[in-house]
C-alpha cells in the first residue's frame, strides 16, 4: 500500500509520539517501551532510526478458510490456519462498530493515527494501578501490527513483528500514518474487525459471530457484541468456552464502558448486563481439515491432487499455505447419493472389526469423475481404524497402492485379442491343467517364460469359445490366448486405461501369469478402466477436481476432464458384449445381475485368496469392489480372516467381493436412465454357435468330448 499527499505531514506525527514516548517513559499499545530504550542513545542516532523507517506497508490478502464441497454444493471440509470469512462494514451491526470502538478506541473517529490523549491517560492509569489496565495504541496502529504479523512467514519475522522495541513502535506508527493518509476510518475499521482474533479459533467478526452465536455478523445484538469487543484484550483468556465467569465480567467491562460514552441508554444496559453470557450447548465447532471430513479418505486424496496443482503455488508447501488462507472455493466431483449408495454396501457387507478389508470405488464413464470411495475401515488411529486409504496409489501419501487384480485381468486380453482380428467365436481347447514351464510369451522386449509354471482352472475346462472362457472365467484358455496375441498388446492396452502398479508407479509386470492378474492394482484404477471399456473405448483420467475458484471468485486452472480415445470402439463395444454375457445365468457373475439394465462385469480371485475382486458397469457408471487382507506378509482369506464378521471359508470374487459392487450399483444408478451397450460388428462376433473346426472334429470310434463342467476352486478365477 502507497501513501498519497505527501504523507499527511507523517514527520509531525512521529515527533509528536517520540515526545510523549519520552516524557512518559512508555509507548501506546502496551506501553512497554521503557525511557532507557532512548536514554541510552544520542539524538543522532535517534534520528538516523527514524530516517530509515519504512515509508510504506504493502499488506497482504487476511487468510481465509478455504471449502471443499461435494458435486451437489454440500460441505465436505474446511481447511484454514486461520477460521475467517470477511464481509463488508454494511454486514457488520452498527451496535458491534460501537462496541469496539468504545473499549479499544473511543476516538478513534476523533484523531489520528497516534490518539494523544489517549496515550496520556493510558499512561497514567497504568502507572496509578501499577501495571498495564489500559492500552494506548489506535485501532489504526492495532491494525497496523496485526498485518505486520499476518505477514509473518517465519518463527524470526514473526519474533520481529511482536519485540518489544522502540524501532518496532515507531515503524508501526509511521506505518499507521501511511494507512490513515490513504484509508477513511470506515475502511480501517472494517479490515480490523476482519482482522483481529476473536478467540477459541475464530478470526473476524464473520466468523466470531457464527462460532459463539450461530449468527451474522450483521444480526449481532448488544450483549453478543460486547463479548466479541471484550475478547479482542485477551482472546484466550477471555474466552466463554475458557472461563464463562471471566468472559462476562469482561463483557460486562464493555457495556459500562459504552454506557459511559453515551452509545447506550441506561436501560440497554441493565438489559445487556442481565443477558446470559452464552449458551455453551449451541456453540458450534467450525472442523478443520480431512480428518473432521465427512468423507476423510476421499477428502484426502482431493488435497493430495490439489498439492500438485501448480497454479496453487511453485512449491507444495507453497500450495498448502495457499489452500488454508486463500479462501479457495473447491468442487469436487463425488455425489453424496452415490457415496451413500457405497457406503450402505460396506455397512451392509462388511464390520469394522474385520480382519479382511473391503473397498469400492465407482467412477464416471466418459468423464472421469469420481463419484464415490469408501472403505470397511474408518479413519483414524483408533483400533479398527486406519489412516490408508485403500482405493488409491501409494504415491499419495495415504495411499495403500493396491492388491493384485486377478482374472479381473482378463477384460484387457479380451479387449488384445479382438483388436487383433481374433472373434469372440475362437475356440481353444482348455484343459483342468496346462503345462505352460518354459513356454516363451512375448513382451514388447523379447520374450518371458517360467519353468515351473502349471496352472490349472478354478472353474470350466473344455472345448471353449472367447465368450464361454469368460463367462467360467477359464484360466488355462485365457493363458492361451495371452500367447496368442503377446503380452505386449495386453500391457499397451492396460496402460491406455490407466492401469500401473499402485505401489511403484511403475508399468504392469509382462509375465507368464498377466492375464490371470498382475498387480499391484487399485480400486480407482480398474474401476476407471472398466468405465472406459463403458464409454466405447473413451479414456478418462480420474478426476476428483472440478473446479476451484479463489476468494474473488475467480477461476483457477486445474487439470479438468481429460479423455481421449484409447480403443477403438468397436473394440470396447466386443469387450462390453463378452463381460456382459458374465453376468447372464450360469456365469461367475449372473448372481449380481439385478434389473433388466446392460451390464458387464468380470470376478478376479487371485494366487493364495490374498484378495478377491468384482469390477463391474453399467453405461452409466463403473465400480470395483475387492475385499483384501492388508496387512503384511499377506495371508489366505480362508485362513483365519473375516468379512462382516464371519470366517470367510471360501473366497470368490464373485462370493465375497460380488455383493459389495452389486449393493453399490443397485443403489448408485436407482434414477439414472437406462442405456444400451452398442452391438459390435458381426464379424467381430462370429459364429454365436460356432462348430468346431476340422483339426477338433470328433474323430470315428473315439469317445465324444465331454461338456464343460464344474470344477473346485483351485486355482484363480
Amino acid at each position: 500500500m502507497r501513501t498519497g499527499r505527501g504523507g499527511r505531514n507523517w514527520a509531525r506525527s512521529l515527533i509528536t509520539f517520540i515526545g510523549v514516548s519520552v516524557l512518559s517513559g512508555a509507548l501506546a499499545a502496551g506501553l512497554a517501551v521503557p525511557f532507557a530504550g532512548f536514554a541510552g542513545r544520542g539524538s543522532a542516532d535517534v534520528a538516523a532510526s527514524v530516517g530509515n523507517l519504512p515509508k510504506d506497508l504493502e499488506i497482504d490478502p487476511v487468510a481465509v478458510r478455504s471449502r471443499i464441497l461435494a458435486a451437489d454444493g454440500t460441505l465436505i471440509a474446511t481447511l484454514y490456519e486461520q477460521n475467517r470469512v470477511p464481509v463488508p462494514l454494511s454486514s457488520i451491526s452498527p451496535i458491534m462498530r460501537k462496541a469496539i470502538v468504545a473499549i479499544e478506541d473511543s476516538r478513534f473517529y476523533d484523531h489520528g493515527a497516534l490518539d494523544l490523549k489517549g496515550t496520556l491517560r493510558a499512561m497514567l492509569r497504568n502507572q496509578t494501578e501499577g501495571e498495564v489496565q489500559q492500552g494506548g495504541s489506535s485501532i489504526t496502529q492495532q491494525y497496523v501490527k496485526m498485518s505486520l504479523v499476518e505477514k509473518a512467514r517465519t518463527a524470526a519475522e514473526r519474533a520481529a513483528a511482536t519485540a518489544v522495541t522502540y524501532e518496532r513502535k515507531l515503524a508501526e506508527l509511521r506505518y499507521a500514518i501511511a494507512v490513515e493518509d490513504q484509508l477513511s476510518k470506515d475502511e480501517i475499521l472494517e479490515r480490523y474487525l476482519n482482522v483481529v482474533n476473536f478467540g477459541d479459533g475464530s478470526y473476524g467478526v464473520q466468523a466470531a459471530a457464527q462460532h459463539y452465536f450461530r449468527t451474522t455478523a450483521d444480526e449481532l445484538t448488544l450483549p453478543q457484541a460486547a463479548l466479541l469487543a471484550g475478547l479482542v484484550k485477551n482472546p484466550t483468556g477471555y474466552d466463554p468456552t475458557n472461563d464463562l465467569a471471566r468472559s462476562k465480567a469482561r463483557r460486562d467491562v464493555v457495556i459500562k464502558r459504552m454506557l459511559e460514552l453515551g452509545v447506550i441508554t441506561l436501560y440497554q444496559a441493565n438489559q445487556a448486563l442481565r443477558t446470559p453470557v452464552i449458551n455453551l450447548a449451541t456453540v458450534e465447532p467450525v472442523p478443520n481439515g480431512c480428518a473432521n471430513s465427512r468423507y476423510p479418505f476421499y477428502c484426502d486424496y482431493v488435497v493430495a491432487k490439489l498439492l500438485t496443482n501448480p497454479a496453487l503455488g511453485a512449491t507444495p508447501k507453497d500450495r498448502d499455505h495457499y489452500l488454508k488462507t486463500g479462501g479457495l472455493l473447491i468442487r469436487t466431483s463425488i455425489d453424496p447419493r452415490i457415496q451413500a449408495a457405497a457406503q450402505a454396501s460396506i455397512d451392509k457387507h462388511s464390520k469394522r472389526t474385520d480382519s479382511a478389508v473391503a473397498a469400492i470405488t465407482v467412477v464416471e464413464p466418459g468423464t472421469g469423475l469420481v463419484k464415490a470411495m469408501v472403505q470397511s475401515k474408518p479413519y483414524g488411529n483408533g483400533r479398527n481404524h486406519t489412516n490408508y486409504n485403500y482405493n488409491v496409489e501409494k504415491s499419495y501419501a495415504g495411499g495403500f497402492g493396491g492388491f493384485q487384480n486377478g482374472s479381473t485381468m482378463k477384460a484387457f486380453t479380451i479387449a488384445a485379442a479382438l483388436s487383433r482380428g481374433i472373434p469372440m467365436d475362437y475356440r481353444i481347447n482348455s484343459p483342468e491343467q496346462i503345462d505352460l514351464r518354459n513356454k516363451k510369451f512375448k513382451t514388447c522386449t523379447g520374450y518371458t517364460r517360467d519353468p515351473t509354471y502349471q496352472p490349472k482352472n478354478s472353474t470350466h475346462s473344455g472345448d471353449l469359445t472367447m465368450v464361454e472362457a469368460a463367462r467360467f472365467s477359464t484360466n488355462t484358455y485365457f493363458l492361451q490366448l495371452s500367447q496368442r496375441t503377446g503380452l505386449c498388446p495386453i500391457a499397451k492396452i492396460a496402460a491406455k486405461l490407466g492401469m500401473y502398479n499402485g505401489q511403484t508407479g511403475e508399468p504392469l509386470d509382462q509375465v507368464a501369469s498377466m492375464t490371470l492378474g498382475v498387480g499391484y492394482v487399485t480400486p480407482l484404477m480398474l474401476s476407471n478402466a472398466y468405465a472406459t471399456f463403458a464409454a466405447r473405448g473413451k479414456y478418462c483420467k480420474p478426476l476428483v477436481v472440478t473446479s476451484i475458484r479463489d476468494n474473488s471468485a475467480k477461476s483457477i486452472p486445474g487439470p479438468g476432464i481429460d479423455c481421449r480415445q484409447a480403443l477403438p470402439r468397436a473394440v470396447a463395444d466386443g469387450v462390453n458384449r463378452v463381460l456382459s454375457q458374465v453376468m447372464m445365468p450360469g456365469g461367475t457373475g449372473g448372481r449380481l445381475r439385478f434389473g433388466t439394465r446392460d451390464m458387464a462385469g468380470k470376478t478376479g480371485t487371485i494366487q493364495q485368496n490374498l484378495a478377491v475382486w468384482f469390477a463391474g458397469y453399467t453405461p452409466n457408471l463403473a465400480a470395483a469392489a475387492v475385499v483384501a487382507d492388508a496387512t503384511l506378509p499377506y495371508t489366505n482369506l480362508m485362513f483365519r480372516h473375516t468379512l462382516n464378521g464371519v470366517d470367510i471359508a471360501d473366497p470368490t470374487g464373485s462370493g465375497t467381493a460380488g455383493p459389495l459392487w452389486q449393493s453399490a450399483m443397485q443403489g448408485a444408478i436407482r434414477g439414472l436412465p437406462v442405456e444400451r451397450f452398442v452391438n459390435p460388428p458381426k464379424k467381430m462376433i462370429g459364429n454365436p454357435n460356432p462348430k468346431p473346426p476340422d483339426s477338433e472334429k470328433q474323430k470315428p470310434g473315439t469317445k465324444p468330448t465331454p461338456k464343460p463342467k464344474p470344477r473346485p476352486n483351485t486355482a484363480p478365477g
